[in-house]
This record gives C-alpha cells, structure tokens and sequence, in this order.
C-alpha cells in the first residue's frame, strides 16, 4: 500500500486500551482524564479482523500499545492470536514495564518478536515524581524478565526535555549500554501545538518516511499523530477505512486537537 506521496504503508499500531497504571505528567493532566466507556472500547475480535485485513492489504509489522496494553485482561491470548496471522514479520508492544516481570515470558512464549519500555529516569525518586508514583524497581525488574525472556532487542524509550546530553537521558543511555538494550531518545512532544521531532536512534516523527496508521482503542483509523483525521471502523467499515486514512494521510504531521497521548497509542 503506497500514499498519495508514494510512501508504503506497512505499519499498524494498535491501541488495545486508553487505562494505563501511571500518570505521567507528559501523558496526562494531574486531574486525570475522562477514560473511554468499556462499550466504546474494541474487542479483541474485532481488533484481529482489523489486523487480518490490514495484513491483507499490506501491512507486515503490528504494534500493541495502550494506555498500558499489559493493564487489559487477556492480553497474553490476544498477542499468541495477532502472532498467529500469517504475514506478520514484525511484532512488538509498548509498555511502562510495571508489569512486565510478571508477562515477560509469557509474552514471549505467545509470540511477540520485540518490546520497548519507557523509561525516562534511573533516579526512585525522579521516577515516582514523573509518573505520580510509580515503582522504578518494578521496571528494572520487567526490563531483566524481558532479556531472560530473549526478547530482541529490548528497547528503552526515554523522553527528553531539550537533549540526551540532560543528567537523566545521560545515565539511562550509559544503563541501556552496561545491558545490551536499545535507547531511543524522545522529546517531549504537543499534540496540540504540534511540537515533535524526529526520534533520536528511532524513525518517530519523520514524516519524509512514515510507513504507519494508527488503530485507537475505539476503533478509529488515523493516518498520522499530529491531525484530527480519523476513520471509524465500525461506521465505514474496515477496509473503507484503512483506504481513507491512506489517501488522505498528510504529507506531514500538523496538530492534534481531538487526542491525547493515553486514547492514541503514541
């Protein structure tokens, strides 16, 4: 599948909830957000038929991100069925790690290829002020189960403020080295005001080379993070919708009125 700027499109990231475990002040407000209704929200059914199809048309490589993934029951059967599907080369999740070192192996023993981890900080007490308290030690310890678990690669995703040089960005980089894990460096983006840039180690926010869609947690296609454009499932159909979010997906990303980081998967 090609868009209108002849840029295939063979990426699918997939929310399968907008409820996550933390709170991070880049991700939500301090009031906390209105949370989607368990109605609205996608089965697990009708997430695979979106995949199926996507795969059919040309997708290669799925991602499974939230909210946190590892927060919705029955996460472990549903990565083992997306893994099932023929014509997945690529397949990996997002997660905060809190819960990872219960998941880890069985992650890996369903199916899934890779996994990248947030981490911004190695400082407890940093850590528990960003994400308004959360257990930096249970990451570290979903981090270990991951690699035990042979996940490849493990990737570490650390938001930056202005530069990985930054005393934080700086020890997850030497922490990710002594390891063997990946870091990708992000800055911290605005929907709103369309603040992002290109992912530092990573492919994020290039538009020149974006290959993806995104499915939300409510069913709605959308052909880039930073546009209110959107294409529901369940009213256009799958594959009407899949068409429209490629031929109109921007030649670049704008702004993004209508989401939040929690509700799009990132």
């Amino acid at each position: 599948m090609y868009d209108s700027f002849n840029r295939r499109i063979n990426y699918l990231r997939v929310s399968v909830t907008d409820r996550c475990n933390l709170r991070c002040t880049y991700c939500m407000p301090a009031e906390g957000v209105k949370m989607l209704s368990h109605a609205d929200i996608l089965t697990y059914e009708e997430i695979i038929e979106v995949i199926q199809l996507a795969v059919a048309m040309g997708i290669d490589k799925v991602r499974i991100t939230g909210g946190e993934p590892l927060v919705r029951k029955g996460i472990v059967d549903f990565i083992g069925r997306v893994a099932g599907i023929p014509g997945i080369k690529d397949l990996g999740l997002t997660t905060n790690g809190i819960l990872l070192g219960e998941f880890a192996m069985a992650l890996a023993g369903a199916g899934l290829h890779r996994i990248n981890i947030s981490l911004d900080t190695l400082d407890p007490a940093r850590y528990w002020e960003i994400t308004r308290g959360g257990d930096l030690s249970a990451v570290l310890r979903g981090i270990e189960a991951s690699l035990k678990a042979g996940l490849k690669p493990v990737k570490i995703n650390c938001v930056i403020q202005n530069s990985s040089d930054e005393p934080d960005a700086a020890a997850v980089r030497e922490f990710c080295l002594a390891n063997g894990l990946e870091a990708r460096f992000i800055h911290q983006m605005d929907l709103g005001e369309g603040c992002f840039t290109i992912v530092e180690n990573g492919h994020g926010g290039d538009c020149m080379h974006c290959n993806r869609l995104r499915l939300t947690a409510n069913g709605r296609i959308k052909p880039c993070l930073f546009s209110d454009l959107e294409f529901d499932i369940r009213t256009l159909g799958i594959k009407n919708a899949i068409e429209a979010a490629i031929g109109l997906k921007p030649k670049k990303g704008t702004s993004n009125s209508s989401d939040f980081f929690h509700n799009i998967g990132g």
